[in-house]
């Protein structure tokens, strides 16, 4: 009953590959890995193929590179709702007293929702194959780098299970696993790069010794998960789980979150015991109130930890260390805001429409607006708040180290592209959940809006300067980076100081593309606030 027999994962293997979605994710996925090869192919009219070209070997990287990011990328998001996704259509219980053992059921769920991606990846067989003849790296190696990258989905596929089976929301198991797996995904790259002159020291790593620690990390978080459902918290109706904040508490490992004392009550208010005020916004005042303790403070207290264990090595290389380079560590900041941000606001207007209380929103005296930012000034002050945790260390970075305070002005600049890349996620996060039906629908379309936004454009101007392009085609390409806080970080000027010995200075920058990134970004807040607001006035298929 655990594969062969297995009602649960024959019902979601059906259910995930008949869909339309999946064979237009299967060309979407082909089509961009064989773009990758096409501009990245050699274009020398005459290759050495006895001295293994360098201009191959960099094709067959970064096609594995940019296979891993994508992959690393989807298997959350195809195993985080696994359980959680149970939970909201309120068939856990029914789950849970089928005959199925607690393991055939995390088995199940695990191995349906990762064949699609397993798919995904063996369909990118040809393409390599294609990139073998033009030398530069060996079949075992190529077979090595397939097998980190199975390993590696199979291991995020069961941290997307693990935390879905400890959260009642797809949209906090999927941000959760993102905190875990991100950590992952920059170490296995770094360990690949830095291994690259030595074939035959990676070859092993990759095939003897990680895939024994990746396993068994996989059969401990399947476990964990397994007996979760085998002796499940107290559960409510239908399904949800009674959770209890003063135990939940008093059971907390590390962080305790308490609701009546500075800075927590910034982001985790506690309940409400008096009366609304007379002329307050009443979704303000109720989302602020219960929304946030609805499912208990564990997402809550696992970011915060998770992203601060993080931050503390990352301040002392990028910002003591290597200080030149303060750029990266305001780059995880704004990673920390992409992953954390919209799922405050994703789920706001479907979580409505989920619970089928759309219909009465619409019909009270209040108007668009007052529905708009009382919906988002609840979502923005959280993700704000949390995101001001990792700011800290920027500031402290600033004042202690005396080389940062001839760039007063970088620093503030800094500062300035985080708080709105807060703005925007927000503001992107509420309009996606305004025009979606599901909150995982919608939390997913937010990031895909934002990595086109915010990774496109750095990426392809990395790939042209990989690739030698020529230096006026890098200098157009440059000017996408002001959709991007990522191109526009690396584009504050820094001065010599920070490089010790050197009169050069450490940053060139090009203001133009900050104060574009600025311009860019006040268009895209103001187009969908309008978009929202015309969105609720029409009510045109909000209510179905």
């Amino acid at each position: 009953m655990y594969i062969f027999e297995n009602p649960v994962l024959q019902r979601e293997l059906l259910g995930n590959l008949r869909t339309h979605r999946a064979f237009i994710l299967l060309g979407l996925y082909q089509l961009l890995l064989a773009s990758v090869v096409l501009v990245a192919w050699p274009s020398e009219q005459r290759l050495d193929l006895t001295s293994n070209p360098p201009s191959a070997a960099k094709l067959v990287n970064l096609f594995f590179l940019g296979q891993y990011v994508i992959a690393s990328l989807m298997a959350p998001s195809f195993a985080a709702g696994t359980i959680t996704g149970e939970k909201e259509r309120h068939t856990y219980e029914m789950l849970l007293a089928s005959p199925l053992r607690p393991g055939a059921i995390v088995l199940g769920k695990m191995i349906a929702s990762l064949t699609h991606l397993g798919m995904l990846i063996l369909a990118s067989l040809p393409i390599i194959v294609l990139c073998l003849p033009l030398g530069g790296v060996s079949v075992y190696e190529v077979l090595a780098a397939y097998l980190g990258l199975i390993v590696s989905v199979v291991l995020f596929g069961a941290i997307g299970v693990f935390c879905s089976s400890y959260f009642s929301r797809t949209s906090s198991s999927l941000v959760v696993s993102y905190l875990i797996i991100l950590p992952l995904v920059i170490l296995a790259i770094l360990f690949w790069h830095s291994l690259e002159g030595q074939g035959e020291l990676r070859l092993k790593l990759a095939l003897l010794v990680i895939p024994a620690f990746a396993l068994s990390a996989v059969i401990l978080m399947c476990a964990a998960a397994a007996g979760r459902m085998l002796y499940p918290p107290d559960v409510g109706s239908e399904g949800n789980e009674v959770v209890d904040l003063k135990r939940e508490a008093e059971e907390a490992v590390g962080l305790v979150i308490q609701p009546d004392q500075f800075p927590d009550r910034l982001f985790a208010p506690p309940k409400k015991s008096e009366l609304m005020a007379d002329g307050a916004n009443p979704v303000y005042d109720k989302e602020i109130h219960s929304e946030i303790f609805s499912q208990g403070t564990l997402m809550l207290r696992l970011v915060i930890q998770i992203s601060m264990l993080l931050a503390i090595p990352l301040m002392g290389v990028f910002l003591f260390y290597l200080d030149e380079k303060i750029a990266w560590f305001t780059m995880y900041v704004i990673v920390f805001n992409m992953l954390v941000g919209p799922v405050f606001l994703a789920g706001s207007m479907t979580s409505e429409r989920e619970r089928q209380t759309l219909d009465l929103l619409l019909t009270t005296t209040l108007t668009p607006w007052q529905i708009i930012w009382g919906k988002f000034v609840v979502g923005f002050r959280i993700s704000a708040v949390l995101t001001s945790f990792l700011l800290w260390p920027l500031l402290l970075g600033g004042i202690l180290n005396y080389s940062y305070w001839s760039n007063v002005g970088t620093l503030i600049g800094m500062f300035a592209i985080v708080a709105v890349v807060c703005l925007v996620n927000a503001v992107v996060a509420l309009t996606c959940s305004l025009f979606q039906r599901k909150t995982s629908m919608a939390l997913m379309c937010t990031y895909i809006v934002l990595l086109v936004l915010y990774v496109g454009p750095p990426t392809v101007v990395s790939l042209l300067a990989i690739l030698d392009f020529p230096n006026e085609s890098i200098a157009r390409a440059e000017w996408f980076g002001v959709t991007s806080p990522f191109s526009a970080a690396f584009a504050l000027p820094l001065n010599s100081e920070l490089v010790e010995g050197s009169e050069d200075p450490a940053n060139v920058g090009n203001l133009n593309v900050v104060f574009g990134y600025f311009v860019f970004s006040l268009c895209l807040v103001t187009g969908n606030v309008f978009a929202m607001i015309a969105r609720l006035r029409s009510r045109n298929g909000l209510s179905e």
